[in-house]
């Protein structure tokens, strides 16, 4: 088969793996094809951080040796490019977390999803994009500027996974990974158009630099929800690095049955969130999807409130003082001045309050749980408007939602309450496009705790009905 090189550049990894084993495709020409994209296109967006070409190519040529020899000895992601996040470990490469305090560290081992992506054979061809120290929902920091949304560069690809998913929305990438502590992966996978998974707690390894951290997840960014599946079966698994990391595992299939039957609750502002008209279009018509296939839909009153944002802003900001508080003395006027102000607010929390944010978590349960005694899933909104500007400030005073304030920090994205419900699954499907920006909107399904693969059948069967994947940004 001829593949051109846009072909090449939005191929699934699910279609390149088959390729690669029939021999129609090289995986030395999609990489070439990849590099290329990256080369015309990352200058308009600022996506990458660091690159590898000549060394991915190098890589590629020996998984087409292994293909050549035999295919049967391909590792399950044999020769397929994988953008890895610059705030996640690499052992013996720069890691920046997206500050200027780490411009030149290199860790000395990787973080355990990433390993296990690498041993299982994809190429690590480039580093995406991360607001420092992963700390917002738009990726812009003082070491690296401001990464732009591929359908308009006017806004943000959203973050802290910003860069993955305007990488992959842009063709430079196949595969992409992204960590979420209040969306990092869903949030740019709305803004992107693309799938992200917040895995439940427990079922892929953290990493060893936030250790038993809850509201910290592993997970993939691609365009297709087999994709996805693909990536969480190699990261997925108990590691001896994580306590927390689950023995057993749980395959996410090729196939699902078809989701004719299964109840749906649908909250469109989670009880507190305002939410813009156009999301809400686009969220009544990824609903009218589900139900086209036999499922049930209800609306419900989730019942949620600001206690919950409360909540979140209390463990994060605690955690930024906890994990970067001894920066200060040398790198305060060198940080993002936001990252500052949040390491100083989280100093000021008292153990009451902070341990309050568990009474927080519990009751959020105690409402959501009984919904999901009648209800396999919960969908809702991703992102309250498509997205924000590229130079968004999370300080903006100015900032609204249907002409109301909104805060600008996190205000506008209904992702964080999923982490603090850390044993959820969720993941985010693209909704539909804003008709005034042209951004995407996405839609989240979140499943009862550990139930993988109710999210995964409700959107592979929704992609299947409703595809995304022929949309491609006019760069």
């Amino acid at each position: 088969m001829d593949y051109t090189d846009s072909d090449l550049c939005y191929i699934t990894a699910t279609e390149a793996l088959a390729a690669f084993r029939s021999g129609t495709l090289s995986p030395v020409d999609l990489m070439q094809a990849v590099v290329k994209r990256s080369e015309e296109v990352n200058p308009k967006l600022n996506c990458l951080t660091y690159d590898y070409f000549d060394r991915a190519l190098d890589q590629a040529r020996k998984a087409e040796a292994v293909y050549a020899r035999n295919p049967e000895e391909a590792r399950p992601l044999e020769g397929v490019p994988c953008a890895i996040k610059d705030w996640h470990s690499v052992a013996g490469e720069i890691t920046t977390y997206g500050s200027k305090a780490f411009r030149n560290f290199r860790p000395e081992t990787s973080a355990p999803t990433v390993e296990r992506l690498l041993d299982a054979g994809a190429i690590m061809h480039c580093r995406t994009t991360t607001p420092e120290q992963a700390h917002s929902g738009v990726t812009k920091s003082p070491l690296w500027g401001i990464t732009r949304n591929p359908w308009n560069t006017e806004f943000s690809p959203g973050g802290s996974s910003g860069g993955a998913g305007a990488a992959l929305a842009a063709g430079i990438t196949t595969l992409a990974d992204g960590t979420d502590g209040g969306g990092s992966i869903r949030i740019p996978a709305s803004a992107n158009g693309v799938f992200g998974y917040k895995p439940p707690f427990g079922r892929n390894p953290t990493d060893r630099e936030h250790p038993s951290e809850s509201v910290l997840h592993y997970g993939p960014l691609t365009r297709s929800v087999a994709d996805a599946g693909l990536m969480q079966n190699v990261m997925s698994g108990q590691h001896p690095a994580d306590i927390h990391s689950l023995r057993d595992s749980m395959p996410i299939l090729a196939e699902f049955d078809a989701i004719a039957g299964t109840r749906i609750a649908l909250s469109m502002d989670l009880g507190y969130f305002e939410i813009s008209d156009e999301v809400q279009e686009n969220t009544r018509r990824a609903a009218a999807v589900f139900e086209s296939l036999g499922a049930t839909v209800d609306d419900v009153d989730l019942a949620w409130d600001f206690s919950v944002l409360d909540a979140w802003l209390t463990n994060w900001e605690g955690l930024f003082w906890a994990l970067a508080g001894d920066q200060l003395p040398r790198w305060r006027f060198e940080l993002d001045p936001f990252v500052v102000k949040l390491i100083e607010r989280g100093a000021t929390h008292s153990v009451k309050k902070f341990y309050d944010v568990n009474r927080v978590r519990y009751e959020m349960y105690q409402k959501l749980g009984k919904i999901f005694e009648n209800y396999d899933l919960l969908i809702c909104p991703t992102l309250a408007v498509p997205s924000v500007a590229a130079d968004h400030s999370n300080e903006d005073e100015t900032f609204e939602i249907n002409g109301k304030p909104a805060l600008p920090y996190l205000g506008w994205a209904l992702t964080y309450p999923f982490n603090l419900t850390s044993p959820l699954p969720v993941a985010s499907i693209p909704s539909g496009f804003s008709p005034t920006s042209g951004v995407p909107t996405g839609l989240q399904i979140a499943g009862r705790a550990y139930d993988d693969l109710s999210v995964f059948a409700a959107a592979a069967a929704y992609e299947a009905a409703n595809p995304w994947r022929q949309h491609r940004p006019a760069l």
